[in-house]
């Protein structure tokens, strides 16, 4: 099952959605979170980003002041200027990414401000943290989309067996 597990990961992540959103609930979480770290090293030794980007493809972060401050001053650039050129407010009245891919994503799948990038994405794909549970509707979005979340979700489910 091992080296299989990735092997059309997008479809079997579809087909389980109910199944991680039935664990998700019902997990223990303190026992989860002393495995997640383990996991979700395990999950990025078998997964390169490089090869993927789909998060920096298809999403985008939110920007919070923080990041604006220290992304537009690594820019050269007035935080509203930064703010006028890259970003826009989401429904929930967030700042995010006008384009999608990123607009610091490179052809390469490189990061061009990978330093002073958004916390949401030094925190992406939350694999390691609580968000695990604390937002699970975030969670199984992100199964979708992301293998290592996939990943760390199907070896919960095993583990939990």
């Amino acid at each position: 099952m091992e080296e299989n597990l990735l092997i059309n990961w997008e479809k079997k992540s579809a087909e389980h959605q109910k199944l991680y959103k039935n664990w998700l609930s019902k997990a223990n979480k303190n026992q989860v979170l002393k495995v997640l770290p383990e996991l979700h090293e395990e999950a990025f030794e078998k997964i390169d980003c490089l090869q993927c980007a789909n998060c920096c493809k298809n999403y985008s972060p939110r920007f919070k002041t923080p990041d604006i401050k220290r992304i537009s001053k690594l820019l050269g650039m007035k935080e509203s200027s930064f703010i006028d050129t890259y970003l826009s407010l989401d429904s929930d009245g967030d700042y995010v990414a006008k384009t999608a891919p990123c607009p610091f994503l490179g052809s390469d799948n490189f990061c061009s401000i990978y330093d002073k990038r958004p916390s949401d994405c030094q925190r992406f794909p939350y694999t390691d943290e609580d968000v695990l549970f604390k937002r699970p509707v975030i969670t199984l979005k992100n199964s979708t989309f992301c293998p290592a979340v996939y990943y760390v979700l199907e070896k919960l489910l095993v583990i939990s067996k």
